[in-house]
C-alpha cells in the first residue's frame, strides 16, 4: 500500500535505526536519497531535482603501467593537489601535450637514452624542454612510488642552458622612460613600484593601500611564498603624492579596472616603445633592483630581504648586470685602506 501514493521510481524502507527512509532509483540517472516527507514541497523539489540530474561519465580507465595511467594517477596525488592553481595550469598543458604522443606507453621500458632524445629535439626552445624534464621527472618519481619503476629515467639527463632572460634596465634606460613619463602619469607610478618593491607583475597588481604601513611596505612573493617589508624611497612617495591610484591596489586601468597580469605586461610594454626602450619589459626592472642592490654594497642576505628571493644563487644570478669596475673600485678601496702599508707609514 506505502508504494503507491510514492512517486515513479521512490521507494522507501527502514534503516537500521527504524526511521523510514525514501529512496529514487532509475536506470541511466544517479541514485540518491530524499530527505523531505514525501507530499511537501521540498520532496518534489528533490524528486524533479533527481529526475533531471545527469549521470555523471564512468571513470576512464587506462591500461596499467601506461603513461595515461600514471597521469590519471599523479592528476590525484598529494604532490599535484598541493600546487598552487597557476601551477596545475601551466603544468596540466605541458602534461597533456606530452600524453597525447605518448599517452599508451609502457612506462616501465623508458629509458634515460628514450628521454634524451626526445629532449634533444626542442633544442630551439629550451626552456620549454626544460619544462617538460621536470614534469617528466615528477610523473617518473610518481611511477617509483606505485612500484612501477625503480629508478628515474629523467635523473640522468641534462638540462639545456638558458640565455640571460629578460633584459635588465640600465640607468641610462630608466632615465629614458623618466623622460618621456614623469611624475604624476599611472606610468610612472608602475615604473616606480617595480623598481622600488622588486616584485613580479602578478603580485605588483594587488599592492595598495592596505599593503602601506607608514613609510613601509608589506609585500608577498607569491612564487616562492616569502614576505618582505620594504621601505619607500622618495622617488615612489612622489610618484604616489602625484598619482595615487586605486583604492583596491595602486595601479589601476585608465577605467577603474583592476589589471589582468597579461593586460598590465601588454600596456607597460607600449610605455616602454614609447619611451623609446622597447627591448624592456615589467620583470626588467625587478633585475635592475637587485643589480642597484648590489652596486650599494648590500650583502646578498639583504638583497633577498628586498626581492624575496629564496636562495643566494638565484639572487646572484639576478644581481650579476652589476657594475663591476664599480663594485671592483669599492671592494679594492676597502682593501686598500685595511692592508696598504705606503699611505701608513707616510701619515
Amino acid at each position: 500500500m506505502a508504494r503507491r501514493w510514492l512517486p515513479d521510481y521512490v521507494t522507501s524502507y527502514k534503516d537500521r535505526h527504524g526511521k523510514r527512509r525514501y529512496r529514487f532509483r532509475k536506470k541511466g540517472l544517479p541514485s540518491c536519497h530524499l530527505r523531505a516527507a514525501p507530499g511537501t514541497p521540498e520532496f518534489m523539489a528533490e524528486y524533479q531535482a533527481a529526475l533531471t540530474a545527469t549521470k555523471p561519465p564512468p571513470e576512464e580507465r587506462f591500461p596499467p603501467y601506461t603513461y595515461d595511467a600514471l597521469i590519471v594517477s599523479y592528476y590525484q596525488s598529494p604532490r599535484w593537489l598541493e600546487c598552487k592553481p597557476s601551477t596545475q595550469r601551466t603544468f596540466r598543458n605541458i602534461i597533456e601535450r606530452f600524453r597525447t604522443k605518448n599517452g599508451t606507453k609502457d612506462v616501465r621500458r623508458v629509458t634515460t637514452a628514450n628521454i634524451e632524445r626526445k629532449l634533444s629535439t626542442m633544442r630551439a626552445t629550451p626552456a620549454a624542454a626544460n619544462n617538460l624534464r621536470k614534469v617528466l621527472s615528477r610523473l617518473h618519481r610518481h611511477a617509483i612510488k606505485l612500484g612501477w619503476r625503480q629508478d628515474n629515467p629523467v635523473e640522468a639527463t641534462d638540462s639545456f642552458r638558458l640565455g640571460k632572460g629578460f633584459h635588465p634596465w640600465s640607468e641610462t634606460e630608466i632615465d629614458a622612460f623618466d623622460a618621456r613619463w614623469p611624475f604624476g602619469t599611472r606610468e610612472r607610478l608602475a615604473k616606480e613600484l617595480l623598481l622600488a618593491t622588486a616584485q613580479r607583475k602578478s603580485d605588483i597588481l594587488t599592492v595598495g593601500p592596505a599593503n602601506r604601513v607608514g613609510d613601509e611596505l608589506v609585500l608577498h612573493h607569491s612564487k616562492n611564498e616569502s614576505d618582505t617589508v620594504v621601505p619607500m624611497g622618495p622617488d615612489l612617495l612622489e610618484a604616489l603624492r602625484t598619482f595615487p591610484g586605486g583604492q583596491a591596489a595602486y595601479l589601476e586601468t585608465q577605467f577603474g579596472k583592476t589589471f589582468t597580469s597579461t593586460g598590465f605586461y601588454n600596456w607597460f610594454k607600449r610605455a616602454c616603445v614609447k619611451a623609446g626602450i622597447p627591448h624592456c619589459s615589467p620583470h626588467g626592472l625587478r633585475k635592475a633592483t637587485s643589480r642597484r642592490l648590489a652596486e650599494a654594497g648590500a650583502t646578498i642576505l639583504e638583497g633577498r630581504a628586498v626581492t624575496g628571493h629564496k636562495s643566494d644563487r638565484e639572487f646572484a644570478r639576478y644581481a650579476e648586470s652589476a657594475n663591476k669596475r664599480a663594485l671592483a673600485t669599492k671592494a679594492m678601496a676597502n682593501v686598500h685602506e685595511k692592508f696598504a702599508k705606503t699611505g701608513k707609514e707616510s701619515q
